[in-house]
């Protein structure tokens, strides 16, 4: 069957091992749909699923034709799947969701309305989660506290999937490793108005979560890589000096605290070589974030991202 090449709406979801909730998503995502009346896709992308999830979507495909599939060939991540959408979509809005039936497809035209006011991105808050506390909310609700305060994105919920964006947007925005929560930070960075809208959060009725505490590293190395594309993507070499500021200021402190008897204010020699092996170390790193701010900016320059960011800037307020 011929398909359009252009469509209004793009609905992106990730896949992996949920077999029990695809029937029942997709019939929840068509209702959706029909109540917004707007010429419509639905890409599945398979994370290398294992418990019969391609089958039931390639079904999907046959009886819906505006279902669409793409498949990895080994598994990559929400991340990774969710680019993948982004890449493939041809809708002028795409929207996000979870494949595991806690997202309500439901409160895709509020996000939809959001957009057609002016709004770039519109992210989900679940206000009224239905996880684990200790091992979900918990864990949750501090890295959320973190990724706010770091990039100064005032959003509730980074980690909600549910989210709607302007295509031309997303498509400039590359993402790898856990970097899909930090969305709304990067369109930010870009110029974006980003806004947060309360979406119904409901509980797993089938299947296992993908998601644990042992993603909390990656998320905390992600957020200082995303802390320099948002806010020193132009200007590198203030990233690598505040680091070499911080250096200095610890090469100073040590020094002090390791060759000074604070009750005699003498010197104490036991400390003195292994306090100026420290101090020199640490000043070698000062050398060394000044170097390589330096060529980031040279980096930079040279590509062109000054201009470019400026371009998107009115590309995204001429909306």
């Amino acid at each position: 069957m011929t398909r359009a090449t252009t469509v209004e709406l793009s609905i992106v979801v990730p896949i992996f091992n949920e077999a029990p909730n695809l029937r029942a998503l997709h019939g929840e995502i068509s209702q959706a749909l029909a109540s917004v009346g707007r010429e419509s896709e639905i890409l599945y992308v398979d994370d290398r699923s294992t418990d019969g999830s391609l089958e039931l979507l390639l079904e999907l495909r046959a009886l819906d034709p505006r279902v669409r599939v793409i498949r990895f060939r080994r598994n990559f991540g929400q991340t990774a799947a969710l680019a993948a959408g982004f890449e493939h979509s041809r809708g002028r809005v795409v929207v996000t969701l979870d494949g595991d039936l806690q997202n309500d497809p439901a409160d895709i035209p509020a996000l939809l309305a959001e957009i057609d006011r002016g709004c770039d991105v519109v992210a989900g808050w679940r206000k009224r989660r239905h996880d684990g506390l200790l091992l979900r909310r918990i864990p949750s609700w501090i890295a959320n506290r973190l990724i706010s305060l770091a990039t100064g994105v005032r959003v509730h919920d980074t980690g909600c999937t549910l989210k709607a964006f302007r295509r031309d947007l997303v498509q400039r925005l590359a993402i790898y490793s856990e970097q899909h929560r930090f969305l709304p930070a990067l369109a930010l960075g870009s110029g974006a108005r980003v806004r947060e809208l309360e979406v119904n959060h409901r509980p797993r009725l089938a299947g296992v979560s993908k998601y644990g505490i042992g993603r909390a590293s990656k998320v905390l190395l992600d957020l200082l890589v995303i802390l320099l594309i948002s806010r020193f993507g132009t200007r590198p070499l203030h990233y690598f000096g505040l680091l070499s500021l911080f250096c200095t200021g610890g090469a100073v402190v040590f020094l002090a605290m390791s060759t000074i008897d604070w009750k005699t204010f003498t010197v104490v020699d036991k400390w003195i070589q292994f306090s100026l092996f420290v101090f020199f170390m640490l000043l070698l790193l000062v050398t060394y974030f000044v170097l390589l701010g330096l060529l980031s900016e040279l980096a930079v320059t040279a590509s062109g991202t000054h201009r470019r960011r400026v371009f998107d800037r009115l590309l995204i307020r001429s909306h």
